[in-house]
């Protein structure tokens, strides 16, 4: 598929906001389902990029930057998956090969996130020199640098790919063994449980894993909807918060921390 002009800027405006919002987490643009629905919407590929940005959230469920450690760069992911998933013009036959795609880009987005993270620092002295001289505009205007640098991070690799154009990526999809593309689809499958379960990990506490495991063989019920699912999960969180208002204003004995569930636990 060849896109027009404005496409293409288009594109590159939403691989910038994704870059920045990787930083400012302010309207989750870097997030894979908001990325890969913009970008499908101003190319005219909506359904394929939705598929593709729900996959690759559930992949990046559990990606999250923990101390030093720097998770994999979703927003690159994203925006470049989509990109070659419209340029290849196989539709929803072409998200398999993106997704196998998008997992090592994810991995190699950390680099150009540790150099724009290293150029940083000296915005930062910049900054210091500034306000040892009062001048707070120059303030503001190093730290728009430093935040529009994030966005140049994601709307430059965009750009390269455009520029390539559709036949290499085709040719480059069309070369790729089904032993590989069908391995890293598997292997993309697996990286989506892992998310869950970081998450779940984080999460984990000994007053929620009942209601977990309600979740869980409701779930597994394909007659309810994800309505139902979603106004079951309400309903018993409701439940939840009137036992624990109920468990903390008990005067039956001192024991009760006002955790119900978690009362039951450690009395059985």
């Amino acid at each position: 598929m060849t896109l027009n002009i404005i496409q293409v800027i288009l594109v590159i405006i939403v691989a910038f906001l994704a870059g920045v919002e990787g930083i400012l987490d302010e309207f989750q643009f870097h997030q894979p389902l908001v990325a890969c629905t913009l970008i499908g919407l101003v190319t005219g590929n909506l359904l394929p990029c939705l598929i593709l940005g729900g996959t690759l959230q559930m992949i990046a469920l559990g990606w999250a930057n923990i101390g030093a450690a720097v998770a994999p760069d979703a927003a690159l992911a994203s925006v470049a998956s989509a990109i070659i998933l419209v340029l290849g013009g196989q539709g929803t036959d072409g998200v398999a090969s993106a997704i196998a795609i998008a997992v090592p880009l994810a991995v190699a987005g950390l680099l150009l996130t540790i150099i724009c993270r290293t150029i940083a620092t000296a915005f930062v002295h910049f900054m210091d020199s500034a306000a040892k001289e009062g001048n707070l505009r120059a303030i503001e205007m190093w730290q728009i640098a430093a935040i529009c640098l994030q966005g140049v991070r994601i709307a430059i690799p965009a750009g390269l790919i455009l520029a390539i154009g559709a036949d290499p990526i085709r040719s480059l999809l069309a070369a790729m063994p089904g032993w590989l593309t069908g391995g890293l689809a598997i292997g993309g499958g697996m990286v989506v449980a892992v998310g869950y379960a970081m998450v779940i990990n984080m999460m984990a506490t000994k007053e929620v894993w009942p209601f977990f495991a309600i979740g869980f063989v409701l779930a597994t019920v394909s007659q309810i909807t994800l309505i139902g699912l979603g106004a079951l999960g309400v309903a018993l969180a409701l439940v939840y918060l009137a036992l624990g208002k109920q468990g903390g204003s008990s005067n039956g004995g001192s024991s009760n921390t006002g955790d119900p569930v978690g009362d039951l636990i450690d009395r059985y």
